[in-house]
């Protein structure tokens, strides 16, 4: 090995030894102290950090800056993997509604306040958004260490960081256009929507059709070393696909977590992933602590303070008005408030690219640390102290504002209750599948649009030159969309009928109700199609070929449609089938997993052993989705299996036909069981 190699290994190893041997240190003092260790991993960075006399102890700051982002990555992945997408469709209202408030109010809050500094109004724009986004990395840390992360209003505040997270992509971009335009248009923002749009729905569809598969092969080969491989293989693939798309690594690992916490074997994965990911957001806090310059924070002491108390109350107020808003009570709102107080991650993006773009102060990057840092102080006493601090707002609160606000979140639960009406919810079942397939139409043109000058320099030749590849991308995109595009039409045509139903009934429309409705249907029908046809125009402008071309093409595209229509419906439907049944699976509990040991007292427990047939319905099934000891008190000890003998089988061994099960338990525990598992005969009994 080179000798200037081998410096450079020895200069990493000392760097990531003294990161790890500080933190250690540190952390052991905070947690004796009963601290946040978070805080302990900042103290640290602050101590080996080039600010601090009398020399900094690392070599190489660039290291662990890299070592950092791998930080990054494993915790928002593990954010993804604790927030499955089921549980953002139950908190998806609320979370839109705080989040979207609080960007808003920030940025005005930010702007104001930068303005009062006498900034100039590019950094005062900057410090809105810097202080619009909440930290996802330091929450998730500080609710995980106090134990109230599978709380419902954290459940809230995870909803919330994530479309904060995602509402802070688009602020970036439009920050970008800003920064070197000066002004904001419609048509940069639409098309950034869009293209994020297009990107998290294709890839949520095409991963929850595919990954929970890929990871159900091979978890059947029982190793912990290939499973884990292949999740951080996603994890990386997905998260440098993001970086690719100019959009944050943090939102691809965020995305892949959130796919994969779909899988049945998530408890595995979860298990496998988290000394790594301990790890690593480790080396991130302490990076943050290496950013940290004392002197720099006291030169600043006043405009840092005024931020981080701007930051606190306005995030809290915000962030409560919004859940409250949105139908929660007033104790929930609070708690979900207090939990949002501070900045982050995003708020160094936002801060680094105001640097970059050299349209920002030298400042505001320090500043916007020095402020998460603070705030971060904060948010673990506003989380312990939570229920204190409601219970205050409950006594010190005026008895008429507490008895509106009852009434006011009694009526909005009223309200969401009368909306469950069958019509109604087909209606906005249909109406989000529709939506649905023209994002991912929309992300396959826009795609096709982003290759076409790669494709030109790939095929020079092609007849026609650059009008023959304009039409080979458009022909191509149309027939991909073709199934997406017929489910459209399917679904316009049945949402229509439902409407014209419901708009004209019997009492209004007499002998002449079903004309009424025909007529009702069909110009629903014909408007839509008209509107449809009008996107794919839009799409499609980048790539639109002549007009001879486009004829002839879209004549091919017709003949396709009529010819292989029901193909198209069968493959649409075996996705949307694959799609629905990935989220329709219940993962395995965290707490169903196989007895390690045996009670003290064993005088009532028997054994017994019976085969899986067949046509029993627990085939194919995982034992941990079984939830067999929660339900009847047997726990499965053993399976023979084509003379295999598996023992103690963990809670994510599938069950097949024609497997000898030996099962633990008293005797109408067993009979419950026997019960459970379809089985009648017993094989042997003890």
């Amino acid at each position: 090995m080179p000798l200037a190699a081998l410096a450079h290994n020895v200069t990493f190893l000392h760097d990531l030894a003294i990161v790890m041997i500080v933190a250690g240190l540190v952390t052991i003092i905070f947690h004796r102290l009963k601290q946040p260790v978070v805080l302990g991993y900042i103290v640290a960075g602050v101590i080996i950090g080039p600010h601090t006399p009398p020399f900094p102890l690392i070599a190489n700051e660039a290291t662990i800056q890299t070592l950092s982002e791998l930080g990054i990555i494993f915790l928002m992945f593990s954010l993804g993997l604790e927030f499955s997408l089921r549980k953002l469709k139950q908190v998806g209202a609320t979370a839109f509604i705080a989040a979207t408030l609080a960007i808003l109010v920030m940025l005005c809050a930010g702007y104001s306040l930068g303005q009062i500094f006498g900034w100039s109004s590019l950094d005062s724009v900057f410090l809105g958004a810097i202080l619009s986004i909440s930290s996802t990395t330091i929450v998730i840390k500080a609710l995980g260490e106090l134990g109230l992360s599978k709380k419902p209003f954290a459940q809230l505040i995870f909803g919330i960081l994530i479309v904060e997270d995602i509402l802070a992509i688009v602020l970036i971009a439009l920050l970008s256009g800003f920064a070197t335009t000066g002004s904001f248009t419609f048509a940069d923002i639409g098309m950034t929507v869009a293209k994020l749009g297009s990107f998290l729905g294709i890839l949520l569809v095409a991963g929850l059709i595919l990954v929970p598969r890929l990871l159900n092969y091979v978890a059947r080969f029982k190793s912990n070393e290939m499973l884990l491989i292949t999740v951080l293989g996603l994890c990386f693939g997905v998260s440098l696909l993001a970086v690719q798309l100019e959009y944050s690594v943090a939102l691809g690992a965020f995305l892949i977590g959130a796919v994969i916490a779909e899988a049945r074997q998530i408890a595995r994965i979860e298990t496998l992933l988290e000394p790594v990911r301990d790890m690593f957001s480790a080396v991130f806090f302490v990076s943050i602590g290496l950013l940290i310059d004392p002197v720099l924070l006291g030169h600043y002491a006043g405009p840092i303070l005024a931020i981080t108390a701007v930051v606190v109350v306005g995030q809290v107020l915000s962030c409560s008005l919004g859940v409250f808003v949105a139908g929660h009570d007033r104790q929930t709102s609070l708690r979900v408030g207090m939990g949002l107080a501070q900045i982050g991650e995003f708020s160094f993006i936002i801060a680094a690219l105001g640097t970059s773009l050299k349209v920002t102060s030298n400042f505001i990057y320090p500043i916007a640390v020095a402020v998460s840092v603070l705030t971060t102080l904060i948010t673990p006493y506003l989380l312990k102290n939570s229920d204190s601090i409601v219970g205050w707002f409950d006594r010190a609160a005026p008895v008429p504002i507490k008895r509106w606000l009852d009434f006011y979140t009694r009526w909005t639960s009223e309200l969401a209750e009368g909306e469950r009406h069958f019509g109604l919810g087909l209606v906005r079942k249909w109406g989000w599948q529709i939506a649905l397939n023209l994002i991912l139409i929309t992300g396959i043109f826009i795609g096709a649009g982003a290759m076409r000058n790669r494709a030109l320099a790939w095929w020079p030749g092609i007849p026609r030159g650059e009008d023959g590849m304009k039409a080979a991308l458009w022909l191509g995109a149309m027939l991909v969309s073709l199934p997406l595009l017929i489910a459209v039409f399917r679904k316009l045509r049945a949402l229509a009928m439902l409407l014209s139903e419901m708009s004209v009934t019997r009492a209004t429309g007499g002998r002449n109700t079903d004309a009424l409705r025909a007529v009702a249907a069909n110009t629903i029908v014909a408007v839509g199609t008209i509107v449809l046809v009008l996107i794919i125009l839009l799409l499609s402008s980048t790539i639109l070929p002549s007009w001879k071309l486009l004829v002839v093409q879209a004549l091919i595209v017709a003949a396709t449609a009529i010819l292989l229509q029901r193909s198209f419906t069968k493959l649409y439907s075996k996705a949307q089938f694959a799609l629905q049944e990935t989220l329709s699976q219940a993962p395995i509990p965290r707490h169903e997993t196989a007895p390690t040991a045996l009670p003290a007292m064993m005088r009532d427990a028997q054994l017994a052993t019976v085969r899986i047939a067949q046509s029993a319905g627990v085939t194919g099934k995982l034992i941990g989705e079984l939830r067999l000891r929660t339900s009847t008190g047997a726990s499965i000890v053993g399976i023979q299996r084509d003379g295999e003998n598996i023992i103690n089988p963990g809670p994510d061994e599938e069950l097949r036909a024609g497997d000898e099960v030996l099962l633990l338990g008293s005797e109408s525990h067993l009979a419950s069981a026997r019960t459970l598992l379809g089985q009648n005969q017993v094989l042997s009994g003890h």
